[in-house]
């Protein structure tokens, strides 16, 4: 779902017009709070979550911050107060949300996905008593923890799982919007499809290219493309595409001995998926819950993480789905690729 760098002055331009690697249908006036059960007693925190176009309910990315943001209200008391992007943000918006929940002295705040990197430095920069973490971007600041994710290493193993279970040698990725993030699910792929059979042919398609990130929140186009390439004689196929991805398993759904494979969440599990259980070979997990979850206990802790934090494979921030079942028999394969990565044996690439 883009090899991580340092934002400078001179990219920030550029990092402006980026947009997060999830979507699905909100808009960015929608915005939602929640008290914990505990009432927001003393010690409790203030949360602050500027999702990513989608926000909670995606499925998927979003979902996954929320959960992090969810268990941390739970444990330690307080609230939540969500705010919601939209595809058509420019990059006042993103500084507003921000401000907005800063100004309402929520922290921590969280910034979910890489698309507020400008924004998190400049409002971070202003408000310095608040401690701000931003999801898939490296921003400097005192008071900013950047969560990063080695998804290229998942997308490693789920190409093992593809070349492992493809009947037809012929499999699918399909990526939400061709930036340099999504190409890292792209490169991670395709690698352990062709370390493990390099005769297996990989079809690739983008739903949405630059600045349209509509490939992140059109389930259609997710189902038309996976219908076209289960049409072209794909078996397997991955979708790393925001709530698109949820056509792209509907689609496979309908054709028999065809797998599809999940992203971010475990979506095998995840409520509203389960008539399609039966497809869903595995998901690429990417555990934001867990970055987010320490970010928040580091500020309810009074140390506040800063600088960038990588979720890596080795550290449990990525892996690969088990549910279901369907991996028992090459379960062995694929725990000595994870062991030849974690070792460094195996160097995942993040470009294709």
């Amino acid at each position: 779902m883009r090899r991580v760098a340092k934002l400078s002055a001179a990219c920030l331009t550029t990092a402006a017009l980026a947009l997060a690697a999830t979507a699905c249908g909100k808009t960015s006036s929608d915005d939602a709070s929640s008290s914990s059960s505990s009432g927001g007693g003393k010690g409790g925190v203030k949360i602050g979550l500027a999702y990513d176009v989608g926000g909670r309910g995606d499925r998927s990315f979003n979902d996954s911050a929320a959960r992090g943001a969810d268990k941390a209200e739970k444990q330690f008391g307080g609230s939540i107060k969500e705010l919601t992007a939209k595809t058509s943000d420019t990059e006042a918006d993103r500084e507003q949300r921000l401000q907005d929940l800063a100004d309402a002295g929520y922290n921590p705040i969280v910034a979910v996905g890489y698309a507020y990197a400008p924004s998190v430095q400049k409002i971070a920069a202003k408000y310095p008593k608040t401690s701000f973490g931003i999801v898939d971007s490296v921003v400097d600041g005192k008071n900013i923890d950047s969560i990063t994710f080695t998804e290229e290493q998942s997308s490693y193993l789920a190409g093992v799982a593809a070349a492992l279970k493809t009947k037809k040698n012929h499999i699918g990725f399909i990526g939400g919007v061709d930036n340099p993030l999504i190409k890292k699910f792209q490169a991670g792929y395709a690698q352990g499809v062709h370390d493990t059979n390099p005769k297996v042919k990989v079809d690739v398609q983008y739903l949405s290219h630059g600045q349209d990130t509509s490939g992140f929140s059109s389930p259609d186009k997710g189902q038309q493309a996976a219908q076209g390439m289960l049409d072209n004689g794909a078996d397997v196929i991955y979708t790393a595409a925001g709530s698109s991805g949820t056509g792209a398993i509907e689609a496979v759904n309908g054709v028999k001995g065809a797998w599809a494979i999940g992203v971010d969440s475990d979506q095998y599990n995840i409520p509203g998926m389960e008539k399609y259980k039966s497809s869903i070979l595995t998901s690429a997990v990417k555990n934001v819950d867990v970055g987010v979850f320490d970010f928040i206990q580091s500020v309810k802790n009074g140390k506040p993480l800063s600088g960038n934090n990588v979720y890596s494979l080795a550290k449990g921030g990525v892996s690969l789905a088990t549910s279901g079942g369907y991996l028992k028999d090459i379960q062995p394969k694929l725990d000595a690729a994870k062991q030849q990565i974690v070792d460094g044996k195996i160097k995942v690439k993040t470009t294709p």
